[in-house]
């Protein structure tokens, strides 16, 4: 009798063993902004520590020893966080990081290649992190698989019941599986992933999003009848009219059993910029889902309180923390970017 592997993507809110962090250095981008930026990491790392295991990457040894003590001196449970030395491109977990399937009920890391969203920032170490951090036994025993597509993790949301939502501007960009048309991805995807379902979203950018339209900041499945989405209510704002449509795309999707979600509009802040005049993709849909808390994005905006009471709602048993974020949107990314969550059992 053949044998067929079970095998599921587990949604964000599903058990977690532990959060990955790669932690930003002076080696990288982050290089002018690291005394702001490193709070936000140390906020990240306490509140997910009081609730489940920390894996962080460092850039060497001495880094290494230097965020032990600043982690330490922000009363992180040591006991709780596992360091790592091993230089890094950059912070973004999300996408470097692997993306974890339920495989006959034993976790599976699956390592897909990233090539620096579309080969605009160079990726190699990052590309290479998982396979380094399995060799030395940082993720226990959990088997790994490398997956010879590109594929970054905040371009995927999961329902854990067999449906993915992604953008077609991420996905089929021909800067990421040039050779693939749709229909070829979404087998390769449901093949890799244990999937059987794609929400494809047409619509939908942020300006200074660099990921060409990670669905990670604009929609995301809150359970498996509820999708939060980024809404811009202002008229005069370049994004109006094209989120007005990708509002309209979500409203056409039905679930698994034919019904239209509950869709959950979440507030939207006011423009912010860089120094140099470029917009910044503040979105409060970059939240991360960890074990009792659903850890939201704030940017020093009057829209905060109002976005973590509406996320408070689509999570009624979650404790819901704001973690400054203003200093991540600096680098073009937030939250969700920098986190990558591992289910139960694999740390």
């Amino acid at each position: 009798m053949s044998h067929f592997t079970q095998r599921h993507l587990p949604a964000e809110w599903a058990s977690q063993s532990g959060v990955m962090l790669t932690w930003p250095h002076p080696h990288g981008d982050w290089q002018p902004w690291l005394g702001e930026v490193e709070p936000v990491f140390v906020a990240i790392a306490r509140e997910v520590a009081r609730r489940e295991r920390l894996l962080v990457t460092c850039y060497d040894a001495p880094h290494l020893a230097r965020v032990a003590r600043v982690l330490q001196d922000a009363g992180v449970d040591m006991t709780r966080a596992r360091l790592e030395a091993q230089a890094t491109n950059d912070t973004w977990a999300r996408d470097h990081g692997p993306i974890t399937v339920v495989d006959d009920g034993r976790p599976r890391l699956m390592d897909f290649v990233f090539n620096g969203w579309g080969g605009k920032h160079p990726a190699a170490l990052d590309d290479a992190l998982t396979r380094h951090l399995h060799a030395r036994g940082a993720f226990h025993a959990t088997p790994l698989e490398s997956v010879d597509l590109v594929l970054e993790g905040g371009s995927i949301d999961s329902d854990g019941q067999g449906t993915l939502l992604t953008t077609t501007r991420c996905l089929l960009a021909p800067s990421r599986n040039r050779s693939l048309e749709r229909t070829a991805l979404q087998a390769r995807l449901h093949e890799a992933l244990g999937t059987n379902r794609i929400l494809w979203l047409e619509h939908g950018y942020l300006a200074g999003d660099d990921t060409d339209s990670h669905v990670d900041t604009l929609a995301r499945f809150c359970d498996p009848r509820t999708i939060a989405y980024v809404a811009c209510d202002d008229p005069n704002d370049e994004h109006h009219a094209e989120l007005a449509a990708m509002a309209a795309e979500l409203r056409s999707f039905t679930d698994a059993a034919g019904q239209p979600y509950r869709l959950v509009a979440l507030p939207w802040p006011q423009p912010k910029y860089a120094e140099d005049g470029q917009r910044l993709p503040a979105t409060y849909a970059n939240f991360l889902i960890i074990n009792e808390a659903v850890l939201v994005p704030t940017y020093r905006d009057p829209a905060d309180s109002e976005a973590l009471r509406i996320i408070g709602d689509c999570f009624p048993h979650r404790e819901v923390v704001g973690i400054d974020c203003r200093p991540l949107i600096e680098q073009f990314g937030s939250l969700h970017c920098v986190t990558m969550q591992l289910p139960a059992g694999v740390l």
